[in-house]
């Protein structure tokens, strides 16, 4: 089996050219002994992954093609490893009628300055409720790991409120976009099988939905990054 862990080493230091290189080198790099340095060098010669050339006062080491070609293939991995970080979530949920909690706090003034400064958009004094199950409960899960827009407590002369989390999204039904965003209560409980959206206009009448259609919402993690 292949050290890609030593050739990676090697080719830090050497790039693609041959240069001198000691079993106690190459151990200090890569915090182990120096008699598993020296069998490790052994190994890629023998699997002709490096040229070595040995001389009176030491050897020299060169990573040929085969070398490079695992190297590659392992870059290649990679990138598509974090290239797949930032594949948009795509969230389907049902639509259901709540209990007309978000018209009450999309009203207040505090959370309604706050979304026009952080979202760019006068919130509609009301939320698409969407109710989700299975995989799509996993998927809601995966923007616990994302760092939102956040939403900051208030207070008003008659109670405190809560802050929360926004994340901007496109919410999709039959091909038609309106963007807006995922916005989650962050003082109270909230149902894990439960998503809110919010925009700058009625959703259910722009998209023409009724309880029990399907819409999707996409969050694309690029949106949100602060730089």
């Amino acid at each position: 089996m292949v050290d890609k862990e030593a050739l990676k080493r090697l080719a830090l230091m050497g790039r693609d050219r041959w240069f001198k290189i000691s079993s106690a080198k190459l151990a200090k790099e890569m915090n182990t002994s120096i008699q598993t340095a020296a069998r490790k060098l052994k190994e890629l010669v023998d699997l002709k992954l490096i040229d070595r050339n040995i001389v009176k006062n030491g050897q020299y080491v060169k990573i040929n093609n085969r070398g490079f070609d695992i190297l590659r293939k392992e870059y290649l991995d990679y990138i598509n490893i974090f290239e797949s970080l930032n594949d948009p979530i795509v969230i389907k949920g049902e639509v259901f009628t709540g209990l007309g909690e978000g018209q009450y706090y999309l009203s207040q003034e505090g959370y309604k300055k706050q979304i026009k400064e952080i979202l760019g958009f006068d919130p509609y004094p009301g939320t698409l409720n969407l109710k989700i199950y299975g995989d799509e409960i996993l998927k809601r899960k995966e923007l616990n790991g994302v760092d939102g827009i956040i939403i900051k407590p208030f207070k008003s002369e008659e109670r405190s409120f809560g802050g929360g989390i926004c994340y901007k999204a496109t919410i999709k039904k039959d091909g038609d976009l309106v963007e807006g965003a995922i916005i989650r209560p962050e003082r109270t409980h909230h149902p894990e099988d439960l998503l809110e959206l919010i925009a700058s206009i009625n959703l259910r009448k722009r998209l023409n939905l009724k309880d029990g259609d399907i819409v999707e919402v996409i969050y694309d993690k690029r949106r949100d990054r602060r730089y």
